[in-house]
């Protein structure tokens, strides 16, 4: 399972970075989506992931650290979750904008309208 998400992770900002170095907006912007979404997924896999199990502590053994999940994690998580779905909706309304201002979506803006 560990290599599942590790290999995930590393597309998943692999294809992020790549796509964020491209010269259209709309590109830009998907790839720090992706950027984003590995980040939240390697925090994620850090807070102690455990399949089947109970979310906090197990019954029976005892509630040290070895055996415990940290739901901090989790909360940090969700919340980046939700704040980078508006910066997403904010980034598109910038971008339609600026598409409609400068007939064209490059980052430098001097591009060709393709």
């Amino acid at each position: 399972m560990e290599i599942v998400l590790s290999a995930a992770i590393g597309i998943l900002g692999a294809s992020g970075i790549w796509l964020v170095l491209r010269a259209r907006t709309f590109q830009v912007l998907m790839g720090l989506s992706l950027v984003s979404y590995a980040v939240n997924l390697f925090l994620f896999s850090m807070g102690s992931l455990s399949i089947g199990q109970e979310p906090i502590v197990a019954p029976g053994v005892p509630p040290d650290l070895a055996h415990y999940t940290d739901p901090m994690v989790q909360a940090l998580v969700l919340t980046a979750i939700v704040i980078g779905f508006a910066t997403t909706a904010l980034f598109l309304v910038v971008l339609l904008a600026l598409r409609g201002l400068a007939d064209n979506d490059h980052v430098d803006g001097k591009g060709d309208v393709a």
